[in-house]
């Protein structure tokens, strides 16, 4: 751990100067409290760094939610193991599992299962306001992917067990209620006259319409990534179990959020706790943190370390953006990345090919005093949207 000042400690034994100046900027906003822990997969976000835990008091930046609100990742542990699936041919079950779950921006689902139809009538029973005034296909959305690092994986751990892990958010409705947010953050604090070093630093005060709005969406947002999540998970059990022609029973499920707020108490004072690209890792708490393409995931057990604000990093965190990850390397180099992984061979996925980010385990080096690794997975199916 590095203390770069009184108000910001770090983590992160690779970090890029803008990366750096970044989370300086934030961790000098009046009402962090009592400082910002910025974790070992940090890199250059919106308004405030990807991977930083940003503990405040009267106010919250929604910019240091992040526009994904929600996103996190679920896993499932079978009772299978890698002999188990014997010489099935497994570019059958990611076609499978492709035509599953709707993948890619803009795409949603035709149809809806009975279990969608359930968490959509959840989510409509636990809305306070009407929410096809923001997207009228959120429900279509319920139980689809995305682009970008999202995926669908099948994964065998350190003792060859097989488990179904994945990646997503609160896909568009999320994000047009962040961007909402982030724009009436802006436009509050202009009218006030106030003077930010950001534009995307601009936050909302509590005790006001406005944050008590943006917490009623934020929570709701929230529900709809872990459901969606869930509902994505049921279909990839379900093509599972068809492809291996026998029930999963599953051992193990954990579902975790890794950008959202939440209330909590630290330091005596009772804050609220936005985690951008960081899991909560309190004592014994399970967590997931994915490695890039081609590259180990881990199943983690919170340390409860106090002074991290009982955090932990939530994956690799990039070093090349993805206009730079995709001038800088060839599909060749991906091909070699991915060498033994059934996936579906497009230049699409140039960005995500693993040079673009840290070394995971670099990553989970710097995490050793935060979390405990559990389970080291290494993916044989990997499913992405362009």
């Amino acid at each position: 751990m590095e203390k770069i000042s009184e108000r910001l400690l770090s983590w992160a034994s690779i970090l890029e100067p803008r990366t750096r100046q970044q989370a300086e900027t934030t961790a000098g906003m009046p009402f962090i409290y009592p400082h910002m822990a910025l974790m070992p997969d940090a890199h250059l976000g919106k308004g405030a760094t990807v991977g930083s835990v940003i503990p405040t008091v009267g106010a919250i930046i929604p910019a240091a939610v992040g526009v994904d609100i929600g996103c996190g990742m679920i896993a499932v542990r079978t009772r299978f193991d890698v002999d188990d699936l014997g010489d099935r041919d497994r570019k059958v079950l990611r076609h499978s599992i492709e035509r599953a779950v709707p993948l890619s921006a803009g795409h949603h689902n035709k149809a809806l299962t009975d279990t969608a139809r359930k968490r959509i009538a959840h989510l409509e029973d636990l809305a306070e306001v009407d929410y096809d005034d923001v997207s009228r296909t959120w429900r279509s959305q319920l139980g689809s992917l995305g682009s970008g690092n999202h995926f669908i994986e099948v994964s065998v751990d350190e003792e060859r067990r097989v488990w179904l892990f994945l990646h997503s958010g609160s896909r568009g409705i999320g994000n047009k209620l962040a961007t909402r947010h982030i724009d009436v953050a802006r436009t509050q604090l202009s009218r006030q006259h106030v003077r930010l070093p950001d534009p995307d630093l601009a936050y909302l005060q509590e005790g006001t319409k406005e944050f008590d709005a943006y917490i009623r969406d934020l929570r709701w947002a929230q529900e709809f990534a872990l459901l969606n999540r869930e509902e994505m998970m049921d279909r990839l059990v379900d093509r599972f179990e068809r492809w291996m022609g026998t029930p999963i029973e599953e051992v193990e499920r954990i579902n975790c959020h890794h950008n959202f707020t939440q209330r909590e108490t630290h330091f005596g004072r009772q804050v609220w706790l936005s985690r951008k690209g960081a899991i909560e890792a309190t004592l014994g708490k399970p967590g997931l943190i994915p490695g890039s393409m081609g590259t180990a995931s881990y199943v983690v057990a919170g340390k409860g370390n106090s002074v991290a604000l009982n955090s932990s990093p939530h994956g690799a965190g990039r070093t090349y953006s993805r206009r730079a990850a995709r001038k800088t390397f060839t599909r060749e180099q991906l091909r070699a990345a991915m060498k033994g992984i059934e996936y579906r061979d497009t230049p699409a996925f140039l960005d995500e090919i693993p040079q673009a980010y840290k070394d995971i385990d670099q990553v989970m080096a710097d995490a050793a005093d935060l979390v405990e690794i559990r389970h080291t997975l290494h993916q044989i199916v990997n499913v992405k949207g362009d």
